[in-house]
């Protein structure tokens, strides 16, 4: 079985191909989709095929496509301008027949007030109209999208954020790659729609106390309000656009629709997600090692 990975110069594009040779695929039978090739080329020298596929260019998708079985079609990066790419590759493979396309959505996405969640809500209808054979793996957080907080709070000891109480159900970048990997060697999945979180829903107040062992420093978490937040990322020197977008991400944060814990992803992984401490840990390390 021939399985193509879209995105696959991204961070979870490379996971999921880790995860799969973990599984037992062969790297010939991978083929690691990429716009910029040259952030593939790692994964060629492992043995694994790169291609060229951009959602926004119909031909590099079409030609991509050609003798792959399963296709793992990982959102686009622009919320708001992602759908036409989507439609765009789910149109491909309706054409070339691919036997299972995977797509990863978004927690709830066909139901929760979230600024994140159109992109998502208008993929999986027209992943269903299509017929096109599929499994939508709705993820939760990634813990990683908390690394530029903890970075801050080492400087700082302060976690802010305009989201009151809330709770967030994170796993690590890598457990939703490994589920990906599961579902796209795996029989049974067809037409199947998982909800995907880590095990326990977690707190900025959490967030803050997993900070501080991390860091080995004091951190706290500070609430701030919406005007506050505005304010200070206007003064960070973030655009209009930018700054609404992001007080609109935490609203829906502290509205709560990232809170609720399944056990679907601790299920296809056959073992606990990842606790937010310790992908927190590796996220820092790496982030650092990177900077």
């Amino acid at each position: 079985m021939t399985i193509l990975v879209t995105a696959a110069g991204g961070q979870l594009g490379h996971l999921v191909i880790d995860a799969l040779l973990d599984r037992g695929v062969a790297p010939g039978d991978i083929v690691a989709g990429a716009r910029t090739t040259s952030k593939v080329a790692d994964l060629v020298d492992r043995g694994i095929r790169g291609v060229p596929l951009d959602y926004n260019a119909p031909e590099s998708v079409a030609a991509a496509l050609e003798g792959v079985d399963a296709l793992l079609l990982i959102s686009g990066s622009e919320p708001g301008r992602r759908h036409e790419g989507h439609v765009n590759v789910i149109d491909a493979a309706k054409a070339a027949g691919t036997a299972k396309v995977v797509y990863t959505s978004l927690a709830h996405a066909d139901s929760v007030d979230f600024v994140l969640a159109p992109d998502h809500k208008a993929t999986e209808e027209y992943l269903a109209a299509s017929g096109v054979p599929a499994v939508v793996l709705r993820n939760n957080w990634y813990t990683e999208n908390y690394t530029p907080d903890v970075l801050r709070a080492a400087e700082t000891g302060v976690v802010a954020a305009s989201v009151g109480d809330a709770t967030v159900a994170a796993a690590s970048r890598a457990d939703y790659a490994e589920a990906a990997a599961v579902v796209l060697t795996e029989g049974g999945h067809l037409g199947r729609t998982y909800e995907l979180s880590g095990d326990t829903a977690v707190s900025y107040a959490d967030l803050a106390t997993a900070a501080a062992a991390v860091l080995g420093r004091d951190v706290a978490y500070v609430p701030v309000s919406r005007e506050q937040l505005e304010a200070a990322l206007t003064e960070a020197g973030l655009d209009a656009g930018t700054v609404g977008f992001v007080a609109e991400l935490e609203a829906g944060i502290a509205r709560g629709v990232l809170a609720d814990a399944d056990p679907t992803l601790a299920r296809l992984l056959g073992r606990p997600t990842t606790p937010v401490a310790e992908g927190l840990r590796a996220a820092v390390a790496a982030s650092r090692v990177n900077a």
